[in-house]
């Protein structure tokens, strides 16, 4: 199972199968000790050590524009089981992104990615001035949430045909975890009414999926035009009809074609 990455700097890669071979990459291991540290922070002293480096309104009342970066490396600050397991999948897709894109590549990804969400988030919940919203904005996109969002799309991406075992249990084709990633986060944005980290996360997945995509939005645009342009012309072509403006020449019975002029 390999992939190439269409980011400058990729590199051909191991898949899933090989994740526990060698060594850890280093940058790998310092995210997860980033996390794990912010983490220990957050717990001893009930989420407000940090809090000046979570997402909030303070981006655009107070300047607090590292906000739009610094979130995602913020670990949760209630300490619970989901917190090793999230670590755990930090881990496995993390590294096999990184094997695939290479440092660089893995960071501008990081980067683009990360930035990218929070900057769609923050204008979107701008926009609505609170009109819709919940008592804590951005509470769905905070710590290793969209970190992983990030990377189980890279390697969904890189990965197609790829199988991973949801649970352990039951086999899923890797490529059906970016539509399953929106539909967990469109979930969670009816529990929450929490609509900026609900455009914020298919953001992330759409400036992930875009950036390990051949063409990446260039051809998605033209793809998705071409088909409203399709679509446009069958309309005119079945009310063109209604209309009886084109008549339509019957084929020969016997499925040849007759000599003579042809009929324009």
């Amino acid at each position: 199972m390999y992939s190439r990455s269409p980011i400058r700097g990729g590199r051909m890669g191991g898949g899933f199968g090989d994740l526990f071979g060698g060594p850890a990459p280093r940058d790998i291991l310092a995210l997860l000790i980033v996390v794990g540290v912010t983490f220990t922070l957050q717990a001893f002293t009930r989420g407000s050590a940090l809090a000046d480096l979570l997402l909030s309104e303070s981006v655009w009342r107070r300047g607090f524009l590292w906000q739009l970066a610094t979130y995602a490396f913020i670990g949760p600050s209630a300490p619970t089981f989901w917190f090793l397991i999230s670590l755990w999948m930090l881990y496995m897709f993390g590294r096999d992104v990184y094997s695939q894109v290479g440092r660089r590549g893995f960071w501008t990804l990081l980067a683009w990615g990360i930035v990218g969400a929070a900057m769609v988030a923050c204008s979107v919940q701008l926009a609505l001035g609170g009109w819709i919203g919940s008592f804590s904005p951005f509470a769905a996109m905070q710590g290793t949430n969209t970190l992983l969002v990030i990377l189980i799309c890279a390697f969904a991406t890189l990965h197609k045909n790829a199988t991973i075992f949801l649970f352990m249990v039951l086999p899923i084709r890797a490529f059906w975890f970016i539509p399953l990633e929106i539909a967990l986060a469109f979930i969670s944005f009816l529990g929450s009414h929490d609509l900026a980290s609900f455009l914020g996360t298919c953001a992330a997945v759409g400036i992930t999926y875009s950036m390990l995509t051949p063409g990446g939005l260039r051809r998605m645009s033209r793809e998705g035009w071409l088909r409203l342009q399709r679509l446009w012309f069958q309309r005119q072509l079945r009310s063109a009809r209604k209309r009886g403006n084109i008549r339509a020449v019957p084929d020969p019975p016997d499925d040849t074609v007759k000599k003579g002029p042809w009929v324009n």
